[in-house]
């Protein structure tokens, strides 16, 4: 089966394939288009990663914050792994470190009407801007009151 074939038919294939065709220099055989895509996609899933995250985070800090009575170990579970995943993937790619604060807005406004759907609260009952600063946000010894 064909290189380019093999990607719309077996991906885990394909990979495999051009993994060996890029350890033994074969650069001519290479489906370098679908290559390409691929890499540019991997970015792409880390920044989506890091949006992800951050908007997970922000959801159980509003709901801790909001819902003191209903605080348990599995949001604070949820805030732990938050931070953590946020920490590792601008670990490993140091140039995503500023991206937190450039999608801060944005992960908020999703956080809000999620806690306002899952708390029962009106969405009006949180701050329209995001009332954490981002070094509290990503601190793991720091939860709001």
């Amino acid at each position: 089966m064909s290189v380019n074939k093999s990607y719309a038919t077996d991906f885990n294939l394909w990979v495999q394939q051009t993994a060996r065709l890029l350890r033994e220099h074969r650069w001519q055989d290479i489906d370098l288009e679908n290559l390409v895509e691929e890499i540019e996609d991997l970015g792409k899933s880390e920044r989506r990663g890091i949006i992800s995250q951050l908007t997970r985070l922000l959801l159980h800090l509003l709901k801790w914050q909001y819902q003191p009575q209903r605080r348990s170990d599995s949001w604070l579970d949820s805030i732990t792994d938050a931070r953590l995943q946020i920490e590792l993937t601008v670990k490993d790619s140091p140039s995503l470190k500023d991206y937190p604060l450039e999608q801060l807005n944005r992960s908020y406004k999703n956080a809000r009407h999620s806690a306002s759907k899952q708390t029962g609260l009106p969405v009006s009952a949180f701050p329209e801007e995001c009332p954490y600063l981002l070094e509290n946000i990503l601190n793991e010894d720091w939860l709001p009151e």
